[in-house]
């Protein structure tokens, strides 16, 4: 059994990241021959270092890994073909897929979401106007209703094993910020541009509290720079201070190194969907930037978020202090003040984050209920 995953890397590391997380736990986990076709894998190598940018066809992780360039070579297409995160099967591909019989299962995954309307949408088919072949929306999301979150089966093993191991949290943690203060608040920022990031920048600094940032090089990091008085963004790997601010900024981590990342810091600011998703995960307090869109759509996916998450808090206002920093951050407004109280609640939060990342393992995967949705199109014949 072949399954085809097409990605598309869109803001260069979220479209790639959910997608190599899944094409490797099908093919580790359950012993799936994955065939992933992407597009850009420069940027895939900034995650992956394994990769290599200038291969048509490699081998990793037991993932069959195809530089997406058209046309497609003639292979032909495997029992379920995905479209990760709204991506369009080429239309070649899609001519041999309604010349096979039976039909592959085609799969649109896409983008996460905690609006209502998530679950009446999740496993509806779409009908081709042309060819005989349907299209499956699934969808992930954070209940049984829904397509569930990429989990590995040993991720949460392998997080609360690290939480409890301070000494490799310690040696990890020098890697960016050489004589670190364990008495030091520990925040990792991955985030968009945005503009607030000066004025949490100079809150940070200008604070009490030791405050050590990992920021890997992004979008943002000019911007940082600038607002710590540099007129160009520093080397990577380069600690600067200011204040109570000492900030790393390294290359992008490899997945498995974000992970550690994230488990180790005690707030993490997060954008976009990988970093997010895997952010709840880690079990700390996190602030995320939802992916900017026209018209202010990404703000109501930070509302239907804000009160799901917010329903789960037993402290109303720990959840009050939490919302209001997300909402300041994804509006790009003044966030001093409110830095102040998030902070105050932090105790509280992280309880709240620990019993979210418990919710959420509780739910069956991504994976397994892809898995699941192939077996019962199997049992009917319905493609």
């Amino acid at each position: 059994m072949i399954w085809d995953l097409f990605c598309r890397v869109i803001d260069n590391y979220g479209d790639i990241g959910v997608t190599w997380r899944l094409a490797r736990q099908l093919a580790c986990e359950h012993g799936i021959a994955v065939r992933l076709w992407v597009d850009d894998l420069a940027a895939f190598q900034r995650l992956e270092p394994g990769i290599d940018p200038r291969a048509p066809r490699q081998t990793l992780a037991g993932v069959d890994i195809r530089h997406w360039q058209e046309p497609l070579p003639e292979v032909t297409p495997g029992e379920v073909v995905i479209e990760a995160l709204a991506c369009d099967t080429p239309a070649d591909f899609v001519t041999r897929m309604a010349a096979m019989t039976p039909p592959p299962l085609w799969i649109n995954l896409e983008y996460l979401s905690a609006e209502d309307w998530v679950a009446g949408v999740h496993g509806l088919p779409s009908p081709h106007p042309r060819l005989p072949l349907t299209k499956y929306f699934f969808m992930p999301g954070y209940d049984r209703h829904t397509g569930g979150l990429t989990r590995e089966a040993g991720l949460i093993f392998a997080r609360d094993a690290w939480q409890a191991a301070a000494d490799a949290q310690r040696a990890f943690w020098s890697r960016f910020h050489a004589g670190t203060d364990d008495d030091a608040l520990r925040v990792s920022l991955f985030c968009y541009d945005n503009a607030a990031l000066p004025g949490l920048l100079r809150t940070w600094a200008g604070g009490e509290r030791r405050i050590e940032v990992v920021a890997p090089r992004g979008q943002p990091t000019l911007a940082i720079a600038r607002a710590l008085g540099l007129a160009e963004a520093p080397p990577a790997g380069q600690v600067l201070t200011r204040g109570a601010l000492r900030m790393a900024l390294p290359e992008m981590l490899a997945l498995d190194d974000y992970d550690r990342l994230l488990w180790t810091c005690d707030v993490n600011f997060v954008r976009g969907e990988d970093s997010f998703t895997r952010a709840q995960f880690a079990a700390r307090p996190m602030v995320w930037q939802a992916y900017p869109q026209t018209e202010g759509a990404h703000f109501v996916k930070l509302e239907a978020f804000l009160q799901r998450y917010g329903l789960a808090c037993s402290d109303a206002a720990a959840a009050a202090a939490n919302a209001e920093l997300w909402r300041a951050w994804n509006r790009e407004g003044d966030v001093a003040g409110i830095w102040s109280r998030f902070l105050a609640a932090h105790a509280t939060l992280a309880h709240h984050a620990r019993d979210w990342a418990a919710y959420l393992a509780a739910q069956p995967d991504l994976a397994t209920n892809l898995l699941n949705f192939h077996r019962e199109r199997l049992k009917s014949q319905i493609f």
